[in-house]
């Protein structure tokens, strides 16, 4: 198995109707995160169907898929990444893990990151030091930030909340959107693990959190309160 061979089924499924749809969805224009990243117009069922075939793609294989330039070339080596990793042994888990950290420069949009980084970085993590997770969220890579984030729905899937609490309050003042809706999505996951454990924390930072962040936070809780937690006055900076 070959990246060639995983590229050459991709580019055979390009439709071009799309392209231009998901050029302007995944903000690629100048100066935009996603500036000159080119498109086959795959849809993710697609690419997961392929990559379901390449399950044994040797990890240097794995690398040059996510050297491509193509977008759905890399969708498509993380995707693989992430799926090995559910069933990997540990030195396999090990070489999935350090390869994603090593070219984070090429897991460089919100969907590459938000498919594989759970299983990839939380799984390998789940009964490691999560160190990790805090060197990224203070990176200055925006994605390297979203990985951070992201990567703690591992733990919230099995009760362990404390990282994704002090993630979302380390990013809680990030400049960027995209950070903005990673904490409030992950806080929401974790309020539905912990309803109470998420209130402590609204009750905590409500009023100091991006509006983004707190809606998105808010959006499973019950209507009278997600209408308190909005009504807050944002905190003023002295």
């Amino acid at each position: 198995m070959t990246a060639l061979e995983v590229q050459q089924e991709l580019n055979a499924k390009a439709n071009p109707v799309d392209v231009e749809f998901l050029q302007r969805f995944f903000k690629t224009g100048k100066g935009q995160y996603g500036e000159g990243d080119v498109f086959l117009g795959l849809r993710v069922p697609v690419i997961r169907k392929i990559a379901a075939k390449y399950q044994q793609l040797p990890i240097d294989e794995i690398e040059k898929l996510l050297e491509s330039p193509i977008h759905e070339h890399r969708l498509a080596a993380v995707i693989i990444m992430a799926e090995g990793s559910k069933r990997a042994g540990p030195e396999m888990k090990q070489q999935f893990y350090n390869l994603y950290l090593n070219r984070t420069d090429r897991i460089n949009n919100w969907d590459i990151v938000d498919v594989s980084c759970r299983d990839v970085i939380g799984g390998f993590l789940m009964d490691k030091p999560r160190d990790e997770l805090y060197r990224l969220a203070a990176s200055n890579s925006i994605w390297e930030r979203r990985i951070a984030m992201v990567s703690t729905w591992h733990f919230i899937r099995v009760g362990q909340l404390d990282d994704t609490f002090r993630v979302a309050e380390l990013l809680m003042h990030d400049t960027q959107d995209l950070i903005h809706k990673a904490a409030g999505w992950m806080l929401r996951e974790a309020g539905k693990k912990d309803e109470g454990a998420l209130l402590d924390f609204l009750d905590r930072h409500a009023n100091d959190m991006p509006r983004t962040m707190l809606r998105y936070s808010l959006e499973r809780l019950e209507p009278e309160l997600r209408e308190r937690y909005m009504r807050l006055p944002k905190k003023t900076v002295k």
